[in-house]
């Protein structure tokens, strides 16, 4: 269970939900979260088990929304981790009470035990509400100290929970299909033959002997499943399928009796069927959800820090902000932090996607969960517990994995009524064969001759069982209910381990309708920093002269392009020289006394205000404004003798991207702050359609709101911090950013990569994701609609429609697998 605020009046918790098999049980849920008092918003997901609420704190609580899943027939578990803190202080009883009472009163403490002899504290919390780090100031505050390091039991994780369910499905299918197999064997003898052996009676009395074990053993918890659904006035397919099951095996008691055929032996085959499709189903969608596992593996399990001089190891949950941790080469980055000494190449690739190791030196962060992979570094903690990039990260993702697409609300309307409606359906065939059973043979007449399993000269009562429990357990809404989830969750999935994090499942339905992709400017579609890209000299001056002289003077200024002047100075190892008298004349430029010579670099208008003339750099300046360059003139002893060019450079894949946006059918625009002419060189030069200058950062709103109303759907692509009102404004808000400077809430999509290229990425990953999810609802749909009218005309075996039914669930959540073969970098 995990818990964030989303405002101040709301609060979002993530419960995981115990006992859901199909859609309808997902219904229930998820209806009687929604009639809570308190709660604004519920969706459930059966793929990834887990309830997202979003309530109001002072009407409901925790586990007011336990109780509310458990009224509706499932369980809901909230997570919980134990620890045992080393006491000091204590000396009688009084003080034991005095730890209990502060330690309960933390929020997130579920149980505390305190021993007076052993001076230790046993706790129970919820590491989504308090840590470590709360628990040692509730000690403290009541006057008693939190000796040594905490000992942290983890609780059982994610990962052991799908591989238990996955073994537990399996062994139920084993036994089943140990039962169901001797069955099959025994039924086809008879076929073949066409006489019952040994005799009748043995035969009949075998099939419900063979049967009930399978019923009444791996199957028992259908049953269970299906009693509970209809005690709490819901239905989900476990209904159907025990419908089915029990109206077949019922049938082999009365063929002792009445002149019916013996289903038992088929009962037997459904429910195998069943449990052999819901063991599939399990592991598929365990490979579905393996993004959360592979994330949550990523973290470090201790860390190892400085006490008092010396190195020493604790777990993960004891290291609190500013501890300063050591790491060698080949270790992980325990927690976010902020190299203090040392430097290094971390491999950042669990949170970029990117191979390529990124040079830290100190004053660098780093990531936790990031490899150390050469030099000893120490690095003090900034970020702990649920605050760090890793865990925002997983929340992230299981939040997207909880969301839901828009395009699933009309497979949740149709879900919602399904099993009731296939109930009725089948009452209604169970009534027509047996009012009318001469009318309806002609189809099963007509289709035994292709047919093989079609008896039509079988008794009018057998046939309208026949097609009663065929009508039951063909129904498939597992198929409707693991459609959007499961691609959901792989392409969610897929983006995390590639640096690309989507918050919204909405997003990904809603770019397919986007019609124009607005860039900001500065840091998204250039590096964000500005660079000398031309040097040029007047007659009788070098280059290197010319850039010798102007990063000396520039050494002295703070302004930003003098920066980029000395560092193009610096990296093609000009010797600088000492400045006097240096002067700044604010806007224009700066002056002072290098070499015994005078000299002056600035702005156009500074050389015309000394009157000095420029002419001979005419052609160049001219072709600096051109290409939207800032030109910067240097004058030595009243001769103006050179000009340098500094621009924010273009990033080198930007063309590229632009291009292929065009071929997919965007329309691309780009906003800002620059005058008109500068914005529209830029925009020729990349290839962009549409030019949005001369607009202030809080301007920046109202030109997308306009914008909207002029084209349609709108997404943004900025920096994710200073963009973070504009992104919201958009349709689809993504965010491009870098490392824990990124701001994850402000964007539908975040891209952890800087790079544009991850733009490209994270748009054809989300399209593809939401095709898959439309196949998967397709083939759901189309699935229902042709099978249930031919078990309704008593043209498919219940066996056979057993069989269909489990592939159409295991078809879905296959097919949102294949999503992982796609390289969504190509």
């Amino acid at each position: 269970m995990t818990m964030t605020t989303t405002n101040s009046k709301t609060q979002k918790i993530t419960l995981t939900i115990e006992g859901m098999h199909c859609a309808g049980c997902v219904q229930a849920v998820e209806k009687s979260l929604q009639q809570t008092k308190g709660v604004a918003l519920a969706s459930v997901k059966l793929s990834t088990e887990k309830a997202q609420v979003e309530y109001d704190p002072d009407l409901a609580d925790k586990n007011a929304l336990i109780q509310a899943v458990k009224n509706a027939g499932y369980d809901a578990r909230s997570e919980a981790s134990k620890v045992t803190l080393k006491i000091g202080g204590m000396h009688c009883a009084a003080c034991v009470g005095n730890v209990e009472k502060a330690l309960a009163e933390t929020d997130g403490v579920q149980d505390v035990r305190v021993n007076l002899a052993a001076e230790k504290a046993s706790l129970v919390y919820d590491p989504a509400e308090t840590d470590i780090a709360a628990l040692k100031t509730a000690v403290e505050n009541s006057g008693y100290e939190l000796l040594g390091e905490a000992e942290v039991e983890r609780p059982e994780s994610d990962s052991d929970r799908e591989l238990r369910k996955v073994q537990d499905a399996k062994q139920r299918m084993v036994v089943a299909w140990a039962f169901t197999v001797p069955t099959m064997i025994w039924m086809l003898f008879v076929m073949i033959t066409g006489q019952a052996w040994p005799n009748v009676f043995i035969h009949k009395l075998g099939m419900i002997v063979l049967a009930l074990p399978v019923l009444l053993w791996p199957g028992w918890p259908t049953f269970q499943s299906a009693w509970n659904a209809v005690t709490h006035k819901s239905a989900n397919m476990d209904v159907l399928i025990a419908m089915g099951t029990t109206a077949s095996i019922v049938t082999g008691p009365l063929a002792f009796f009445m002149s019916i055929s013996s289903f038992a032996g088929i009962a037997a085959m459904i429910m195998a069927f069943h449990l052999t499709g819901r063991y599939i189903e399990t592991k598929a969608k365990g490979r579905a959800s393996e993004a959360i596992k592979k994330l949550l593996q990523l973290g470090a399990k201790s860390a190892r820090v400085l006490r008092n001089g010396k190195e020493k190891e604790i777990p993960i949950e004891s290291v609190q902000v500013g501890d300063v941790m050591v790491i060698r080469p080949g270790e992980k980055i325990p927690t976010d932090g902020k190299v203090v000494e040392g430097e290094s190449a971390i491999d950042e690739s669990m949170a970029t996607g990117e191979s390529m190791p990124v040079h830290k030196q100190p004053g660098n962060h780093v990531i936790g969960a990031t490899i150390n992979q050469q030099g000893r570094i120490k690095v003090e903690a900034t970020k702990v517990g649920k605050d760090t990039f890793l865990s925002q990260m997983i929340q992230m993702v299981e939040e997207v994995q909880s969301s839901k697409v828009p395009i699933q609300q009309f497979a949740d309307r149709v879900t919602a009524i399904f099993v009731p409606t296939i109930v009725t359906l089948a009452l209604l065939t169970f009534i027509a064969w047996l009012v009318f059973p001469e009318t309806l043979r002609v189809i099963p007449n007509w289709a035994q001759q292709f047919l093989p399993w079609v008896n039509p000269g079988i008794g009018p009562i057998t046939l309208a069982i026949f097609a009663f429990v065929a009508v039951l357990v063909i129904a498939c809404p597992c198929a409707l209910g693991l459609a959007t989830p499961t691609a959901l969750m792989v392409g969610s999935g897929m983006g995390a381990e590639n640096g690309i994090l989507i918050r919204e499942g909405a997003a990904i339905q809603t770019l397919k309708d986007v019609h124009t992709i607005v860039f900001d400017k500065t840091g998204t579609l250039t590096k964000g920093q500005p660079s000398v890209t031309d040097i040029v000299s007047s007659k009788g001056y070098s280059k290197e002269e010319v850039i010798r002289f102007t990063a000396s003077l520039e050494t002295a200024s703070e302004h930003p392009l003098a920066k980029a002047i000395v560092e193009t100075a610096q990296q093609n190892g000009v010797a600088l020289s000492e400045v006097t008298d240096f002067k700044a004349v604010p806007g224009k430029g700066v002056s002072g006394k290098l070499e015994d010579k005078e000299v002056l670099v600035g702005t156009l208008a500074l050389m015309k205000e000394f009157d000095l003339d420029s002419n001979q750099l005419q052609t160049e300046l001219s072709r600096f404004e051109a290409d939207a360059k800032t030109a910067i003139l240097t004058a030595i002893d009243g001769k103006v003798v050179g000009a340098l060019a500094v621009a924010d450079e273009l990033k080198e894949e930007a063309v590229q991207v632009i291009e292929a946006l065009h071929k997919m059918g965007y329309e691309t625009a780009m906003i800002t702050g620059d005058n008109q002419k500068t914005a529209e060189s830029i925009a020729k030069r990349l290839g962009i359609d549409r030019v949005l200058a001369e607009v202030l950062p809080h301007e920046k709103v109202a030109e997308i709101k306009r914008l909207q109303n002029e084209v349609g759907k709108v997404a943004m692509v900025g920096d994710g911090i200073n963009d973070a009102p504009a992104l919201t404004q958009a349709d689809v808000g993504i965010a491009i950013g870098t490392g824990t400077d990124i701001a994850i809430e402000s964007a539908d999509i975040t891209l952890v990569r800087g790079d544009l290229g991850s733009v490209l990425s994270g748009i054809r990953l989300s399209l593809a994701t939401f095709r898959k999810i439309k196949q998967n609802l397709f083939w759901a749909f189309f699935y229902n609609v042709v099978a249930i009218p031919l078990a309704i005309a008593g043209l498919l075996h219940p066996v056979i429609a057993e069989i269909a039914m489990a592939s159409s669930s295991v078809t879905v959540v296959s097919n949102a697998n294949f999503l992982k073969r796609m390289n969504i970098r190509a």
